[in-house]
């Protein structure tokens, strides 16, 4: 994981955790890292997407995102694209890819993206989010994209 704005010790604790299988701890070292207030990891497990951990979201809406079907609310849209799905204002936005619990987070700057193998298949979606309206950069994107793809290699899927 190289050429990124995140301070290297971030960069090193995220991959540690990720290394040593600590998803609550590699999760929270990722919001934090693209200063967020939230985020989850989903893992695609029998064809839908899995809660493996999440960060400041409410235990209600972690129960109604514990299962995602593909294509449904922004991880499952970004799940069925293989593509980042991106929220500068959930409070506000009227597209239809944020489902209703989304807007129950307080969040407002979404962003999720799909972990990718090497070969384009899909291993889940990793999803931050901050508490103020957002447009995430290329470069941010680009980021989260790679910590995803390494979710994904350490998740063994």
């Amino acid at each position: 994981m190289s050429h990124s704005p995140i301070p290297s010790e971030i960069e090193s604790a995220i991959e540690s955790a990720i290394e040593a299988g600590a998803v609550d701890k590699a999760l929270a070292a990722t919001v934090a890292a693209f200063g967020c207030q939230a985020g989850t990891v989903h893992f695609l497990r029998d064809g839908a997407l899995r809660l493996a951990a999440h960060h400041g979201i409410p235990p209600h809406i972690a129960q109604i995102v514990e299962t995602v079907p593909i294509g449904k609310g922004i991880a499952g849209i970004a799940a069925e694209r293989k593509e980042p799905v991106t929220i500068c204002n959930l409070q506000t936005d009227e597209s239809g890819q944020a489902r209703p619990a989304a807007k129950g987070t307080g969040m407002e700057g979404s962003l999720a993206v799909p972990m990718l193998s090497a070969s384009g298949e899909l291993r889940g979606v990793l999803g931050v989010a901050k508490a103020t309206a957002h447009d995430w950069t290329t470069e941010q994107t680009d980021r989260l994209m790679e910590i995803a793809a390494a979710f994904g290699e350490a998740a063994g899927i």
